[in-house]
């Protein structure tokens, strides 16, 4: 290698290394925690609570092919529940998700149903985002002192694309999905 290559050698490596460098020193290896900032305003959870546990559920959801109410001769699917596993940020699962009704239940035995108080479209093909206001915890535990519980990142959940006919009435299907599901304390 002559000298002048190894100029160059050498430059390519300061450079690579002052990239590699800065690149490092701009990542913080902290979480931010969640933040609502991007949510529409209906799913908010009220000033005076903070995040006391994110989970990521993945599951399915079952769905019935029904008669439609309010409408005889006529069918449409129907939502019957959630089963889905939650797992908290580093992957290790926490709890899991079920009903009806609705209820999310902790490792430690401590589990909580709630009244929904507002959802909001996020994005086609997926369920909607939702603000759910707790009910006391059945035991002590991690859900212990839960106020709300939001659904948020949301992938998929809707109604089958299946055909649902008067032939295929109690036809039951599930699909896949994905949310965030964030739990609230007050503060």
């Amino acid at each position: 290698m002559n000298r002048h290559s190894s100029l160059h050698l050498s430059a390519a490596v300061t450079l690579i290394g002052a990239a590699i460098l800065s690149g490092c020193s701009a990542m913080d290896t902290r979480s931010p925690g969640f933040s609502q900032n991007a949510l529409p305003d209906s799913i908010k959870v009220p000033a005076g609570h903070k995040v006391a546990m994110e989970t990521v559920g993945m599951g399915d959801i079952t769905y019935e092919c029904r008669d439609k109410v309010n409408a005889p001769g006529t069918v449409e699917w129907t939502f019957i529940g959630p089963q889905a596993v939650l797992k908290d940020r580093s992957g290790k699962q926490v709890g899991k998700y079920y009903g009806p009704p609705a209820t999310w239940e902790a490792t430690d035995g401590s589990k909580l149903t709630g009244t929904q108080q507002a959802i909001a479209p996020s994005g086609s093909g997926n369920l909607p985002f939702q603000l759910v206001k707790a009910n006391p915890s059945t035991a002590p535990g991690a859900m212990a002192g839960v106020a709300y519980v939001q659904r948020v990142a949301l992938t998929g959940g809707v109604a089958p694309k299946s055909p649902c006919a008067a032939d295929t009435r109690g036809r039951r299907d599930t699909v896949a999905y994905q949310a965030d599901y964030i739990f609230w304390k007050a503060e």
